[in-house]
């Protein structure tokens, strides 16, 4: 017997729980499987062919577990693999990338600042999102070596946590940003730490909502009668996905710990 249609969501830990949580409200009582792939967290840290690899890996599980459209919940994977996804298997994917356009539209000072990983601000990807949309106004690039990895370990009030935000924030503050995007899905479970630190008036932007608007619209296998709970696997701590599921609204989610870590290689 082959299993429901679901959609598959993925990231490299607990930060595409923040995705999962606006699919959820844009598409109530759909069955949801969600990977954290977080014995090799974060991506930012990590080879585009090894990021590749783990993809293709998640990517078969979840179809094999009745995924029927997949959300890769995680800017540096959508930057690293998705056209090879799409090229390699049959079902739709939902990538997601940071939001340059919405934020130049929105900041009224034409001062915008970007959050993300190293590996994402050198892809290939996002220098194209840069040409395509930025091409009067230079955003203030902040690459955040460590802040994933910080906010994966589950401890959001950690001193030292706070500390790193308090880094990379520094030259968004300095250079009056008025908003600012969040370029890497676990970002937004620190989001009131990085609003401490730029200030109330700056508007933080988040694509996940729209993210989730364009996975509706690609899912075309109805709408089941009944909510389903989330089932969401883990390589790593269960308690730590247990506890930022919990933040994220998603209590009612059934918890595995499964999917092959693999043996990673040395960082790039």
């Amino acid at each position: 017997m082959s299993p429901p249609a679901s959609i598959g969501v993925f990231d490299s830990g607990v930060g595409g729980l923040t995705v999962l949580r606006a699919l959820r409200a844009q598409l109530p009582g759909m069955p949801f499987l969600y990977v954290a792939d977080s014995a090799n967290a974060p991506y930012g840290d990590r080879s585009d062919a090894f990021i590749l690899e783990r993809s293709r890996a998640i990517t078969r599980f979840l179809i094999d577990a009745g995924a029927r459209l997949i959300v890769v919940a995680c800017n540096t994977a959508t930057a690293a693999a998705i056209a090879a996804l799409r090229a390699e298997f049959d079902v739709p994917f939902v990538g997601i990338e940071p939001g340059i356009k919405p934020a130049l539209a929105r900041s009224q000072s034409r001062r915008v600042g970007v959050l993300a990983t190293p590996s994402t601000l050198r892809s290939a990807k996002f220098r194209s999102l840069l040409r395509t949309h930025a091409t009067q106004t230079e955003p203030v690039l902040q690459a955040c070596p460590g802040l994933a990895d910080a906010v994966e370990r589950g401890d959001l009030q950690a001193p030292d946590l706070r500390a790193l935000i308090r880094q990379c924030c520094a030259p968004l503050r300095a250079a009056h940003c008025d908003t600012v995007v969040l370029g890497c899905t676990h970002y937004p479970l620190v989001a009131a730490h990085i609003q401490t630190e730029l200030g109330a008036q700056v508007h933080l932007l988040d694509t996940a909502e729209p993210v989730a608007r364009q996975t509706a619209r690609l899912w075309t296998h109805g709408t089941p009668c009944a909510a389903a709970p989330p089932q969401l696997y883990t390589n790593g701590d269960v308690a730590v996905l247990r506890r930022v599921a919990a933040l994220c609204g998603l209590e009612d989610a059934q918890f595995h710990h499964g999917l092959a870590a693999a043996t990673p290689p040395p960082a790039a």
